[in-house]
């Protein structure tokens, strides 16, 4: 078994598809790490796999069942007594047992964080140990924290705006006339307060999150859709299209975009080995399938 490491799980899969000169459907493959892009350049990780060809694998399993039982030498009377043993204490101690309820998985925060800017479909999958609360009592507290979060900084902002966008997004808006420097070089301040409000609400309230900083969500969906007009006529001729990379925020738009024009289409947010998210819109098969 080889082990692999990249920056992500394609480039790992394609370290260990050229390791092994095979196909991927010849290897079995373990992750032993997601890769991470970290907050600001903290906590970043890389994919970390190991791999092992599916021929060797059943000859690896085979030496290691072997090798325990041969390791020693078990006696059926002993196991026998044991078993006995166990039974007779455990038919003594009757203690009330709690009930174990299923508790569903929940993704981790950098999936969710992803799944904000994917697909629609996945609003439902989230965040799935929710505790409903009262609308208002859900902008209170929201309301509470942000205004919490900000209060010792010194930035000049006007009262940050708190509302229901719809029944499933929270509208979050931050005006003033230091708001812009919360922007940042290329959004990255708008990023990181994005994820910061996205993964507590969703986690939450299992809400969707649309903010807003200076009217930057705003033209940054109209610089979208100036370049989405040209492609959505292209995609009325040729049938299917793949938007340029796209970064963040502009994907989601581009996503429900693309969507709100072809409900009948299959409309997805893709990922190439570098990393690099796109939105393909394919007339070949639908969103059903």
């Amino acid at each position: 078994m080889k082990k692999f490491e990249a920056k992500s799980l394609e480039e790992a899969y394609e370290l260990a598809k050229n390791e092994f000169n095979c196909s991927i459907t010849n290897l079995e493959i373990e992750i032993d790490q997601q890769p991470r892009k970290g907050f600001l350049g903290f906590g970043r990780k890389s994919a970390i796999i190991r791999v092992v060809e599916k021929n060797s694998r059943r000859t690896y399993d085979r030496k290691v069942k072997e090798h325990r039982f041969r390791k020693k030498d078990i006696k059926i009377e002993d196991v026998s007594k044991k078993i006995e043993d166990s039974n007779k204490t455990t038919t003594k101690k009757t203690p009330e047992k709690q009930s174990l309820k299923e508790v569903p998985s929940v993704d981790s925060k950098e999936k969710i964080f992803d799944n904000f800017y994917d697909s629609d479909e996945n609003k439902h999958h989230l965040s799935q140990v929710i505790v409903k609360k009262d609308q208002q009592e859900v902008l209170d507290e929201v309301k509470m924290g942000i205004d919490s979060l900000f209060s010792n900084t010194c930035y000049d902002i006007d009262d940050i705006k708190v509302e229901f966008y719809d029944e499933e997004t929270l509208y979050v808006e931050f005006t003033g006339e230091d708001s812009a420097l919360l922007i940042g070089k290329e959004g990255y301040r708008y990023k990181a307060l994005s994820y910061i409000l996205f993964n507590w609400i969703n986690e939450k309230y299992g809400l969707m999150l649309r903010l807003e900083v200076a009217e930057f969500l705003k033209n940054q969906e109209e610089a979208i859709h100036t370049y989405l007009e040209p492609a959505i006529e292209t995609i009325k001729q040729k049938g299917s299209f793949k938007t340029k990379p796209l970064d963040g925020i502009l994907v989601h738009i581009a996503l429900k975009r693309l969507r709100d024009e072809f409900p009948n289409k299959y409309v997805a947010v893709k990922t190439n080995v570098r990393g690099d998210r796109y939105v393909l819109v394919n007339e070949y098969r639908s969103k059903e399938q």
